[in-house]
């Protein structure tokens, strides 16, 4: 090894080893000076082996909007090329009140947050827009009802598919009823309309439930466990089949996770119904009762046992018919022919709910007869 020596002194260091590699321009260092003069000097070694290589940090899209893997809830927006073409740019918060200002629409407190913290995209903020220049009552719940709001703004045809499928089930259940009381039809009105505004509650869910909702802003998550299991709540999609949209990307395990966790809604919300349904029904047939029997009156059905089939059959049967028909609604819109007529969508919609129906009717009345229920 190399070595220089510094006089009036018989002290030798050994020289470091440096790296000319990064200096091949540079001679070899030798110094000599005397101690008496010696002053203070500073020598960089320089390690061996290479410097690695310096990179630019990388910058993660921002993910704004509720869902998918962050599981944190904004406006619905990103930064994806993608997402520019189809949902528009993401607009700030002066943009945001500026065109709000111009339309003479004041924004609900959340949208208002929602601008001042990420920006909210451009096609939400115009559907917005042109919601609240619709007719009352609808203008009025785009205001006050953001769990309509949200919807209407990810689904504009979220309300057609809603009353399609009220007519459709109301039909099919006045149908079934009308062949099915015969003559008693109008002395059993009551029990009729006891089914009949219970199924329009059922419908609303079952619709409601699995449709796609813009995420405007973070919901209040509360601490600790309940807190952790909300907002794994809320990173999952609106149904397994949901499309991917602005900062919502979903796994495979978040979509299987989808299914049991609208299984669980659908029969909660089964069993409720079931339980106010079938309780009015049972109070109506036992007054009747009390004032005239007759030999041909049919048993009145257990209530308990009639709410379990219900809150059952809606987070199994209804839980997988629904949610297929969420996916293949979702496929006929994005198609280039729907997209260029949507009177396809909406007649799909129609034709494949109707079907739905009468066969979910068919099916439970063997599901009741196989429980021993009726």
């Amino acid at each position: 090894m190399p070595t220089f020596t510094i006089s009036n002194s018989a002290a030798t260091w050994p020289l470091p080893q440096f790296n000319t590699s990064h200096f091949p321009h540079t001679p070899p260092v030798i110094r000599h000076h005397s101690l008496l003069h010696t002053r203070a000097f500073k020598i960089h070694c320089i390690p061996a082996e290479p410097l690695p290589s310096l990179q630019q940090p990388k910058h993660d899209q921002s993910i704004i909007g509720g869902g998918g893997d962050d599981g944190d809830s904004g406006d619905g927006g990103g930064d994806g090329g993608g997402d520019d073409e189809e949902f528009g740019p993401l607009l700030k918060f002066e943009a945001v009140m500026r065109e709000s200002k111009a339309r003479g629409v004041k924004l609900p407190p959340d949208m208002v947050e929602a601008a001042r913290i990420t920006g909210i995209r451009e096609m939400f903020l115009l559907r917005y827009l042109e919601l609240q220049g619709s007719s009352w009552p609808l203008s009025f719940l785009m205001q006050h009802c953001s769990m309509l709001r949200n919807r209407m703004l990810a689904d504009p045809s979220f309300l057609f598919k809603v009353g399609t499928e009220i007519v459709i089930d109301s039909c099919c259940a006045t149908f079934a009823e009308v062949q099915k009381r015969g003559k008693d039809f109008w002395a059993e009105f009551e029990l009729y309309a006891a089914d009949l505004l219970v199924g329009v509650v059922v419908d609303i869910a079952l619709v409601g439930l699995l449709a796609p909702y813009a995420r405007i802003s973070k919901p209040s998550l509360s601490k600790g466990l309940l807190g952790r299991v909300q907002h794994a709540c809320a990173a999952l999609p609106s149904s397994v089949f949901e499309a991917e949209r602005p900062g919502c990307k979903f796994s495979v395990m978040q979509r299987i996770a989808t299914y049991f966790h609208k299984g669980a809604l659908y029969g909660s919300v089964g069993f409720g119904c079931g339980i106010i349904g079938q309780g009015i029904a049972n109070m109506i047939m036992n007054a009747k009762r009390s004032i005239k029997k007759s030999e041909d009156d049919i048993p009145v059905p257990p209530l308990l046992q009639s709410a379990a089939l219900w809150g059952f059959f809606l987070a199994v049967s209804s839980n997988t018919r629904y949610q297929i028909i969420n996916g293949l609604e979702s496929l006929v819109e994005a198609s280039p022919v729907a997209k260029r007529v949507p009177l396809v969508a909406m007649a799909f919609t129609v034709g494949l709910r109707f079907g739905n129906n009468i066969y979910g009717g068919m099916q439970f009345v063997d599901w009741a007869k196989w429980s021993g229920v009726q």
